[in-house]
């Protein structure tokens, strides 16, 4: 299995953020544009939570005001699961099915350096089992009868 050090060397490291001061509109125009679920939220350079399609979708509803007038901080997810980069991606499969979440920021002590989905890590897992299946079949047609 693949370290999370690893599966961000192959997808990059770069992370959509945005403020917690932030509109709501912009921060979700910022994923729509960009395809992604979810953006980090970032303050002064600290992980202060994320907001993600599931924040907007269960809790925009709850605030009974104008989306225009909504900002980031009303709707984020302010406890984040996280993981480090010597995790493996078994170590991060866990953790989403426990905490039943879909993204999982990476830091490297304070300093936040990618973000780990849960397709990254199945795209990973299968491509993992293709190759063992690969080899199984080689070693299979190779060996003489």
């Amino acid at each position: 299995m693949k370290t999370v050090r690893q599966l961000l060397d192959e997808k990059g490291h770069e992370v959509k953020i945005v403020s917690p001061e932030d509109s709501l509109i912009d921060a979700m125009q910022q994923m729509s544009s960009n395809n992604i679920g979810a953006l980090l939220v970032m303050d002064g350079g600290k992980l202060v939570g994320i907001l993600t399609e599931r924040d907007f979708s269960r809790k925009s509803y709850l605030l009974n005001k104008p989306l225009t007038d909504v900002r980031v901080n009303e709707l984020m997810t302010r406890q984040v699961a996280y993981v480090s980069p010597d995790y493996t991606n078994t170590d991060c499969m866990a953790l989403v099915t426990e905490m039943r979440v879909r993204h999982l920021p990476v830091l490297d002590g304070d300093r936040v350096i990618g973000l780990i989905s849960i397709g990254d890590l199945v795209k990973d897992t299968i491509s993992e089992h293709q190759f063992i299946i690969h080899q199984l079949e080689r070693y299979i047609y190779s060996t003489p009868e």
